[in-house]
């Protein structure tokens, strides 16, 4: 390697070393499932969730700027006592996105695939919308072993991968851009 790239190189480095000393070793679990009703209707169980998302400044200054964020929300049914090798009765993960259109001044709130969606006038209401599963079909009732607790498993995680390819770098180094929930778990109830 050349003198100038050994330069930039340790240039490079340098500035990547300050960045991570300058977050917080440890990223706080910003968002969070807070709540989750599952019920039976017409046989088929259904899920009504809502997540509270306490975004990074980072990831608030990038939305503000134009960058859309991609939040997946993955769905799993299990047995309750499920051996982590079985699998799943259900494994869904939902993407959505938020984006900021500056022509508009709004904020957007779409399902992918797919590039429309719900408008918001303020980035609060957005994020709030982001957060909310309806109706979402899990299992139906005949599939469950009645002999069998199962139970429902939540995640909710900002996808690194879809950011734009300059931006993933330091992402992937700060800890204020890896943002998830955690698995919650939910009984399913009759």
């Amino acid at each position: 390697m050349s003198p100038r790239h050994q330069l930039t190189f340790r240039l490079l480095l340098a500035l990547c070393v300050a960045a991570m000393l300058s977050a917080p070793i440890l990223a706080k679990e910003e968002l969070e499932v807070r709540q989750a009703q599952i019920r039976l209707v017409d046989g088929i169980y259904q899920l009504d969730a809502t997540v509270d998302f306490h975004l990074s400044q980072n990831a608030l200054e990038a939305l503000d700027n134009g960058v859309p964020l991609t939040i997946v929300t993955h769905i799993q049914v299990r047995r309750t006592k499920a051996w982590m090798w079985e699998d799943s009765l259900l494994d869904l993960q939902i993407r959505n996105a938020i984006r900021y259109k500056p022509l508009s001044e709004n904020y957007e709130v779409y399902r992918l695939p797919g590039s429309s969606g719900r408008s918001f006038v303020t980035r609060e209401a957005a994020i709030r919308a982001l957060g909310e599963l309806t109706d979402l079909e899990l299992v139906d009732r005949k599939d469950l072993d009645p002999d069998e607790d199962y139970e429902v498993q939540v995640k909710v995680f900002l996808d690194i991968e879809e950011l734009p390819l300059p931006l993933r770098p330091l992402a992937y180094l700060m800890p204020s851009w890896k943002l998830s929930s955690g698995w919650t778990k939910w009984p399913i109830t009759d």
